[in-house]
């Protein structure tokens, strides 16, 4: 009979998917409910993070291999956990541990070889970009090898990047075929998502674009500008700049702005709407600048609660600035980005440009309300909002 050393050694490799403690038997008020454990790349290596749920809080450890196996090993054994589930690309596995201390071990190996595999590589086949297929920016990215096999620890960056280029496919019909499509990201960071915009109109949708990536890091933008030439991307730009001072162009058919900060945001907001932006993709986060000044005498007793006002404030952050767009012409949409597990900032505002303006009237109510002003509303209304709008 497997031994649960014998068990761990064999379940915790380069198959791990997940694997859970749960049961815990444990009174101590530190001891935590459940840990997950998954592998993630750390520094260009792969380790095993376990997350470990104490009372509201989740903490991250990470382990190499040896380590997460002795740590696994301890908790069921000494830890108070009960239950061990583990999902593996090639065989499943379950520890139980009995309230005497009997330790019984379970595996179940795949049907087919490696059929975990083969189920991800059929859903990867409903992918824009497929797995399998190289794609020359995600091997210099690390997303795949030349082969077009994904590297594991880069697996969530794969589905983002194919989640995110379904909303782009979503918008197709309000993009022109007739002309140059320019299309500008603010922040475009490391460039995952703008080199798949550009290989994904231009190259499989035969668009006749030109993107223009901008960000602050000087280092990041002479990179992204070598891939890209390197591509022969013509029409792929990227350039430092500021998002509220940039005035490099006089018309933009498509913003995008992913995880930029606070009123960042909403400068590229701002700066879309001058442009007559027919599509608008914004991913924001760091919501401050509401946190600070909402205020309600029904909602006190709630946003007393430090992290339940942050978070109130982050997701009514979000739906002003949709409500804004709406009041500017814009259809708009607040979707899921990703997986929440991956990271909290995972809703995208999708706008794409109908020319019929909504009364803002319930808006202002609910913003005079709550004593809160965006600088997106400022930015739009500088002479008021709804001062011009008959509300």
């Amino acid at each position: 009979m497997m031994t649960l050393q014998e068990f761990l050694e064999k379940q915790f490799d380069e198959n791990l998917m997940l694997a859970v403690l749960s049961g815990q038997r444990s009174k101590e008020k530190e001891a935590p409910s459940k840990v997950r454990i998954r592998q993630i790349e750390l520094k260009g290596s792969v380790c095993y993070q376990a997350s470990s749920t104490v009372g509201t809080k989740v903490l991250h450890s990470n382990y190499s291999r040896e380590e997460v196996i002795a740590y696994v090993e301890q908790s069921l054994q000494e830890g108070g956990f009960s239950q061990l589930q583990v999902q593996g690309r090639c065989k499943d596995g379950s520890v139980l541990v009995s309230k005497k201390g009997k330790v019984t071990v379970k595996v179940k190996e795949h049907q087919a070889k490696e059929p975990v595999q083969i189920l991800a590589h059929n859903r990867v086949k409903q992918y824009i970009l497929k797995e399998g297929t190289p794609v020359p920016f995600l091997v210099d990215l690390g997303v795949m090898n030349k082969e077009g096999k994904i590297h594991r620890p880069a697996y969530d960056k794969f589905k983002q990047i194919n989640r995110f280029l379904e909303f782009i496919e979503d918008i197709l019909p309000a993009l022109s075929r007739e002309r140059e499509v320019t299309i500008l990201d603010f922040g475009c960071g490391k460039s995952y998502l703008t080199f798949a915009m550009y290989y994904y109109l231009k190259e499989l949708k035969k668009y006749d674009v030109h993107i223009i990536g901008l960000d602050l890091k000087e280092d990041v933008i002479r990179k992204c500008n070598g891939l890209a030439e390197k591509y022969g991307y013509e029409k792929l730009h990227f350039l430092c700049g500021d998002i509220a001072e940039y005035e490099g162009v006089q018309k933009v058919d498509m913003v995008v702005t992913l995880h930029a900060c606070d009123k960042a945001t909403d400068y590229a907001l701002a700066k879309a709407v001058e442009w007559d932006a027919q599509v608008i993709l914004s991913v924001p986060c760091c919501q401050h600048e509401l946190n600070d000044q909402i205020q309600n005498k029904l909602l006190s007793p709630v946003l007393k609660y430090g992290l339940l006002k942050e978070r109130m404030s982050a997701l009514l952050t979000d739906g002003i600035r949709a409500e804004l767009l709406e009041s500017k012409g814009y259809s708009t949409q607040i979707l899921e980005f990703i997986d929440m597990e991956h990271t909290p900032k995972n809703l995208l505002i999708r706008a794409v440009k109908t020319g019929r303006s909504r009364s803002g009237e319930a808006l202002k109510e609910m913003t005079d309300a709550i004593h809160g002003h965006l600088t997106l509303e400022k930015l739009l209304y500088p002479d008021g909002f709804g001062a011009k709008e008959g509300v």
